[in-house]
């Protein structure tokens, strides 16, 4: 292994850590000289099985010999030995990135290019279409819920957070990387939803409506494949895109509650509507 150890936070190597935002890691300019921050060695194991490339590592000097010299030795993984390895102190590397290694590494990888819509919705016969839902912590455990729950695709409006973020991956346990996604391509909703009615899918809406039948109403599941479209914190759906869905549905709730959390909404909805086998 190639390692650097940093005894200040003064390291320009190390500036992928600390100082670039994360407009410019994802590189909107330049896709492909894209990068993404993984954080934990659960999440880095899932990336790399799934073919992501690491630029380098970033771990405590005492997590070096029992969490990334493994991967490097591990011929499924196939690292380049020259690939940097920087380490240094608990206080050196909470400095840096400005909180604490409590997984104790980081690694920065290349961004993979997105599938097409067409792609991700080839052979799936159940997808998430996420809208403007801008909190990492809910992109990631919506991710995680339709990775656990027989989702095999999502889409993403333009105006979501990113699913790359290091807080999403970390939150999704690494099935960001597991899950085939991409944004949408289309005007969104009508062109995008009028794309998916091509491919077959009725789409349903979660939302509150005069018209949304029960989660658990068979006639949600008639369809052979269904797109499950939820929006963003607070206030949900937009009325265009409610009208534009075939069917609405929503989860009764009880004691005054009016709605869950857009990933608990997410989660509930996945396993009713899932592909009953």
């Amino acid at each position: 292994m190639n390692v650097v150890r940093i005894d200040s936070i003064d390291c320009t190597e190390t500036s992928v850590y600390a100082r670039l935002t994360e407009a410019q890691l994802r590189n909107r300019l330049e896709p492909e000289k894209g990068i993404f921050i993984c954080e934990s060695l659960k999440v880095v194991r899932i990336a790399l099985e799934n073919g992501y490339h690491p630029l380098s590592f970033l771990a405590e000097e005492r997590n070096v010999a029992s969490q990334v010299a493994p991967l490097f030795d591990d011929a499924r993984y196939g690292i380049d030995p020259t690939t940097p390895v920087y380490c240094g102190s608990r206080e050196v590397l909470r400095q840096l990135t400005g909180y604490e290694l409590s997984r104790g590494i980081l690694c920065a990888m290349h961004r993979p290019t997105l599938p097409s819509v067409a792609e991700v919705c080839s052979k799936a016969r159940r997808i998430a279409v996420v809208d403007s839902v801008v909190n990492s912590t809910n992109t990631g455990a919506i991710f995680r819920a339709a990775a656990a729950l027989g989702i095999e695709g999502i889409l993403m409006t333009p105006t979501c957070c990113d699913p790359l973020n290091r807080r999403s991956t970390r939150v999704s346990m690494g099935t960001v990387m597991q899950l085939p996604w991409t944004y949408t391509e289309r005007p969104w909703p009508n062109d995008t939803i009028s794309q998916l009615h091509d491919m077959g899918f009725c789409v349903v809406a979660l939302a509150l409506s005069d018209r949304a039948l029960a989660i658990d109403d068979p006639r949600l599941t008639e369809c052979d494949r269904i797109a499950i479209v939820m929006g963003t914190e607070g206030d949900g759906l937009a009325k265009a895109t409610i009208e534009a869905c075939d069917q609405v549905a929503k989860i009764p709730m009880y004691r005054g509650v009016d709605s869950l959390n857009v990933a608990a909404a997410a989660a509930v909805a996945f396993w009713q509507l899932r592909e009953k086998t």
